[in-house]
């Protein structure tokens, strides 16, 4: 005899049990390992997972790339370089002949922005780099071929020096991993890195010998192309104290071009899953802290740095009911 009660069971059971084997997991990409946008978007990951938002993140990836998938909604969460919003609605550098660039940048939707770190002209002991007028001739590494920190990093040297790249110096576009390397093997006279303030990656020339991260020196802090690159989105001036890295040379503190980003997703994402992930990033703000030295700066204060494109709905929901004050620019 059929027993009615079980079969009705083992079918609700067999419906429910697939919707739980594939539970949704959202693609996500961010910068290399040891970036500080890349432990940001991990934290911010590890976080959204105590909510029931599975991230898959795919790390060393290209930002302005990252960007574009995000936009096409090809991904879910990414790391936004705010300075390439403007490019992406312009069709602009990078974007150029990437018809869609302008479309991709209107689905672009934010969750929380931070303060990730500065550019380090970094230069080892006896590179005979001392000062920026040292840097003529040299060879410089100045970033990643298809990323906007080089062009970052050439218009800083322009500014303060006057020198253009390939003329006055010789800048050499790498993968960040090669970049160090090079330098650590003395093939590059200099490297100019972002890198969160106290970066073990920075430290790391300082374990075995010396070495020193060029300041920007006063009486160009005021000019107004260096006012202007401040001025850009994501950027702005930073200072901190030299002696943060054993067997940095230069003494006292040390004026650099900070930079910050943001946690993008794009509108296709649900609000629930956004408000999911933003709560819970929120409310274990402890364990954030304690995640890197870079990420105790990350409160509600800070929430809205930098960040140029409209919040999602989700994460706006989570301000609103936080009492966390949004931006009107940014209301969704």
């Amino acid at each position: 005899m059929f027993n009615f009660r079980k079969i009705a069971a083992a079918v609700v059971l067999a419906t429910i049990a697939p919707a739980v084997a594939t539970a949704q997991i959202h693609k996500g990409e961010t910068a290399g390992v040891g970036d500080p946008v890349h432990t940001m978007f991990v934290t911010f990951a590890n976080q959204a997972s105590k909510a029931g938002v599975e991230i898959q993140v795919n790390a060393g990836q290209t930002l302005t790339k990252s960007m574009l998938k995000g936009g096409r909604q090809e991904i879910d969460f990414f790391s936004t370089v705010p300075s390439l919003v403007n490019l992406m609605k312009g069709q602009k550098r990078m974007y150029e002949k990437v018809e869609d660039a302008p479309a991709a940048a209107g689905e672009l939707r934010s969750i929380l922005g931070f303060k990730a770190g500065a550019y380090h002209p970094v230069t080892l002991a006896g590179s005979g780099i001392e000062s920026w007028e040292d840097l003529k001739g040299k060879t410089i590494f100045t970033g990643p071929p298809a990323g906007s920190a080089s062009a970052t990093s050439e218009a800083l040297i322009k500014i303060i020096t006057g020198y253009e790249a390939g003329t006055d110096y010789n800048a050499v576009r790498l993968s960040w991993g090669e970049g160090y390397a090079a330098l650590a093997d003395n093939k590059i006279d200099m490297m100019v890195r972002p890198a969160e303030i106290g970066s073990s990656k920075i430290e790391q020339f300082g374990l075995s010998g010396e070495f020193r991260v060029l300041s920007i020196p006063e009486e160009v802090v005021g000019s107004e192309a260096m006012q202007a690159l401040f001025g850009r989105p994501g950027r702005g001036m930073l200072q901190f104290d030299g002696g943060v890295y054993k067997g940095q040379l230069t003494s006292g503190e040390i004026t650099a071009l900070g930079f910050t980003q943001f946690v993008g997703t794009h509108s296709g994402v649900s609000d629930e899953v956004v408000y999911n992930a933003t709560k819970a990033f929120w409310e274990n703000l402890d364990e954030v802290h304690a995640t890197a030295f870079f990420l105790k700066e990350v409160t509600a204060e800070s929430a809205f740095t930098s960040v140029n494109v409209p919040l999602h709905p989700g994460a706006a929901k989570y301000y609103d009911e936080a009492g966390i004050a949004i931006p009107d620019a940014l209301r969704p």
